[in-house]
């Protein structure tokens, strides 16, 4: 099972209610896509951290993984809520079965 943990600095204009509105999106978006098996999202709650929010998503493999970033829906997210609205992101992909080995995740 694989894991992204992806998180985001918000354009310093960003309101938050637009922040509200790109975490539903991001739902009702994502889950779209059939291999995309769990998916989270959420907002900062100490204003210190250096990300505004993030979103996980789980995948059965880096391949399921790579296919649902293929996905039509996924570019839809990308242009629709990601570009105009994220100054940085920072990705992070983690195999979560313990001891499987990741060349063959």
């Amino acid at each position: 099972m694989i894991a992204q943990l992806t998180l985001f600095t918000l354009k310093p204009d960003l309101s938050g209610e637009r922040l509200e509105e790109m975490m539903m999106m991001t739902r009702s978006t994502l889950l779209k896509i059939p291999e995309i098996l769990s998916l989270r999202t959420g907002k900062r709650i100490q204003p210190e951290d250096p990300w505004d929010w993030f979103v996980y998503i789980e995948a059965e493999t880096l391949d399921k993984l790579a296919i649902a970033q293929d996905d039509p829906h996924y570019f839809k997210y990308l242009q629709e809520v990601i570009h105009p609205s994220v100054a940085l992101q920072e990705v992070h992909v983690f195999e979560m079965d313990p001891r499987k080995d990741v060349k063959y995740s």
